[in-house]
């Protein structure tokens, strides 16, 4: 589903659970700081150059893919934050899996859950500088794993974009400071598979 203007303007999307839901694993000051300041700045400055541009009026999938510079990096901000911020559950759980297709298709391409989230965590913890590790799926449903510097997001690379774990250090430092492999590993326990399997 495509993520449109409404009255011209990119809205900042609300949290699905409140600010202080995901502790211990993200503390309600990054929220406040990454949600509250980092993605409205992205919103603000993004819709402060749509109008009379070649972009007004397209979603922000199209405007990923097919801007540059930066109204690409304000875009695939704001694109990759929804899908972030919107995979998080309240619940925390810590064998947290998915189940149904998309548990089958990561047992059968990765060996097990285990092995995947071991390589999407090395993925992320490897990637230099600030960025995003994504698993996605291809016109097909098969599954990869991609590292994505600063705003970028597998859409470009004709993928569909199901989980991604921000590496920028907005999102962890307050929390974990230099220890993103200890946020990384975090994460898995208030991942909303139920979110993942329905982009899948």
């Amino acid at each position: 589903m495509k993520t449109l203007p409404v009255n011209g303007k990119f809205e900042w999307m609300k949290l699905p659970y409140p600010a202080e839901g995901l502790e211990p694993v993200i503390s309600a000051q990054t929220l406040s700081f990454h949600h509250g300041k980092h993605l409205q700045a992205y919103v603000n400055n993004l819709n402060a150059v749509l109008p009379g541009s070649p972009f007004e009026g397209l979603s922000l999938e199209d405007i990923v893919q097919k801007s540059e510079g930066g109204v690409f990096n304000n875009a695939g901000q704001i694109l990759n934050h929804n899908l972030y911020f919107a995979q998080f559950t309240a619940e925390r759980k810590e064998d947290n899996r998915p189940t149904g297709k998309l548990a089958k298709a990561i047992e059968t391409q990765f060996g097990s859950f285990e092995a995947f989230k071991e390589e999407f965590v090395k993925k992320g913890v490897g990637l230099f500088g600030s960025g995003w590790v994504w698993l996605s799926a291809d016109e097909d449903g098969q599954l990869v794993i991609t590292q994505e510097g600063n705003a970028g997001n597998p859409l470009r690379r004709g993928l569909n974009p199901l989980l991604t774990f921000d590496v920028w250090e907005h999102a962890y430092y307050l929390d974990y400071q230099n220890r993103r492999a200890d946020h990384l590993n975090a994460l898995w326990t208030i991942i909303d598979w139920g979110v993942i399997e329905e982009r899948y």
